[in-house]
Formats: structure tokens, C-alpha cells, sequence
């Protein structure tokens, strides 16, 4: 149910509330904690167990955490797979060997030849498709081990390339060594492996100094509330207006409004007629604004399938 539809203070006790919840907090984390401890956090100040975030944002990062609650996790795998986008800042002139400023120096390099121009040139032949090792101090698995618990022991990774989407590169402070980029790509998309490479194709060295999402799927930093004002939220007790209805966690998506009869029907994983122009995936919303089902086009029937379904009575 979205919060839109509940005023729990007039309507239900704090505890049903707790019970009928589903939406989505979206958080401007700060640089020092991890997404788990993000998340940890947001149960323990709304009291509902079931929470999880769509994406890991480093540690060393900030920005927009996108975290979904109660019924609403069963979104995961659509919003986490959603685009982001990011503020990065970039030295040039070394290298580390976690490709960021955390890690051990490898190389350096002159970079005061280097021009805007040069680096912008550069940069654009990142953009597009393209294949990306993330970085050895990463958590991807190689058989069954976290890559940077390997390199930590000093083993020796070796990570498979990865395809991954750049839609734009674009410079945004030019104060060599130092650059700021603005980088809007995929999901899996590593931004310290795009410093490293960048780096190399420079034949100067570079590592990520500073990084903070801007964009995660259809939320953006406007959304995004800061944690400090979420918690005194929880202790104010009204951390409800910061919860965006789950409805909205694919707003991006397109939307098919059912009446009444229509929710019974797809809450029982029966079809329902579609458009003649429909395609691909959609959301099924009721007339009250509320999340009922995820649904898929049928293109043999011409009808809108359920495939997951979320609406409770």
C-alpha cells in the first residue's frame, strides 16, 4: 500500500502501520558509512525488519542511496538495475592499486602536459559500450571469494571484463592535476576502474579521489533527504513524509491504471486486456495510486500478464 493512501495517525495504530508500510526512502548518505549500515539504521528508526537498498554505494562515497521498505524490496531487482549517475573527482599523475586514494601508490607520471582538450578527447572513447575490469579491490566473487578479501592477502585477481553502458562523459572543473567529470552509465558500472583506465589511455596514471552519486534509477539528490534530518525524523516520530509510495520506485516505467474489477484480477494472476500499442513491461497502479502488480506484455494474446504481484486487501 502506498503511503499516499494511509493517514495511519487517524486511521490505525502505529504498530498496523509498521505492518502495511511499502515505499521508498531515499537517502543523500554521507562519506563513512556503508549502504548495510545505512540500512541498519532505517530499521532500527522505523522498526520494520524488512528493508534493503538497491545498490551499494562505497563507503568513501555520498549521495543517493535508494532504500526500499516492506513489500516494496520486491522491487529490488528492477530499481537496482536502474542507471546512475555520478560527480567524480580525478587526479592525474599516479596510480593506486585499488584505483582510488585508499590504496597503496604503483606509478606516477608527469600530467602538466596534459590539456583539456587532451583529456576531454580521451575521455569520450569511454562513451558508448564498452568492456570494463572492475577494480581487484572490488566485491565481485572469483570462485566463491569476494575479489578484495583476495587482494588483501596479496592473491593474485583476476577479474573477467564486463559490458557496461556510458551514455555520457562531460568535464565539469578543469584544475589539473585534479578534474571533475560528470558520469551518467549503467548499472555495474565501476567509476574507479573509468579513472584507472582513463589513466592508463593518458599514459599518465589517475585514481578516483572523490565520488558522489547524483542519480539512481529515476531518483536524484532532490529527492534525496540527508541522514541527519531522517534521524531526527525518527526521533520526532513523523519519518513517514520522507517515504515516497512504492508506486513511484519505477516511475520511469509506464503505468496501467485498473478499476476494481481489474485489481481482483490481477491480484489472482489473471490477464488483463492491453493496448494495441503496448510493449514490454509495465505497472499496474489502482485508482487509489497504489503498487498492484508488475506486469508483461503478451504479444501471442495481446494481453498485459501479471508477474509480480504486491497488492494486499
Amino acid at each position: 500500500m502506498g503511503i499516499k493512501s494511509i493517514n495511519w495517525e487517524e486511521e490505525m495504530d502505529e504498530e498496523q502501520f509498521k505492518n502495511v508500510v511499502s515505499g521508498v526512502l531515499v537517502i543523500d548518505k554521507p562519506i563513512g558509512l556503508t549502504s548495510h549500515d545505512v540500512v541498519q539504521i532505517i530499521r532500527r528508526g522505523t522498526g520494520i525488519r524488512r528493508a534493503g537498498h538497491t545498490g551499494t554505494l562505497d563507503p568513501r562515497a555520498s549521495g543517493v542511496l535508494v532504500v526500499l521498505i516492506g513489500p516494496a524490496v520486491r522491487l529490488s531487482e528492477y530499481v537496482s538495475a536502474s542507471d546512475k549517475r555520478y560527480q567524480a573527482t580525478i587526479r592525474l599523475g599516479s596510480s593506486t592499486d585499488t584505483y582510488d586514494a585508499e590504496g597503496i601508490v604503483t606509478s606516477e607520471s608527469p600530467a602538466n602536459h596534459i590539456t583539456e582538450e587532451n583529456f576531454d578527447e580521451i575521455l569520450q572513447t569511454y562513451v558508448g559500450e564498452i568492456e570494463q575490469v572492475p577494480p581487484p579491490y572490488s566485491a565481485v566473487k572469483v570462485k566463491g571469494k569476494k575479489a578484495y578479501e583476495m587482494a588483501r592477502k596479496g592473491e593474485q585477481v583476476e577479474l573477467e571484463p564486463r559490458k557496461i553502458q556510458v551514455y555520457s562523459l562531460d568535464i565539469l572543473e578543469w584544475d589539473p592535476p585534479e578534474v571533475v567529470i560528470d558520469a551518467y552509465c549503467s548499472s555495474g558500472t565501476y567509476v574507479r576502474s573509468l579513472a584507472n583506465d582513463l589513466g592508463e589511455s593518458l599514459g599518465t596514471g589517475a585514481y578516483l579521489i572523490g565520488l558522489r552519486r547524483t542519480k539512481s534509477g529515476r531518483f536524484t539528490l532532490r529527492e534525496a533527504v540527508p541522514l541527519r534530518r531522517l534521524k531526527e525524523a525518527f526521533q520526532a516520530g513523523d519519518w513517514y513524509k520522507f517515504l515516497i509510495p512504492a508506486a513511484d520506485a519505477l516511475g520511469d516505467w509506464p503505468a496501467v491504471e485498473l478499476d476494481a474489477d481489474q485489481v481482483d484480477l490481477v491480484r489472482h494472476g489473471h490477464r488483463i486486456p492491453a493496448e494495441p500499442d503496448s510493449e514490454g513491461w509495465s505497472r499496474a497502479i489502482s485508482q487509489q495510486g497504489d503498487l498492484v502488480a508488475l506486469l508483461e506484455f503478451n504479444s501471442e494474446s495481446g494481453e498485459w500478464q501479471p508477474r509480480k504481484v504486491f497488492f494486499q486487501s
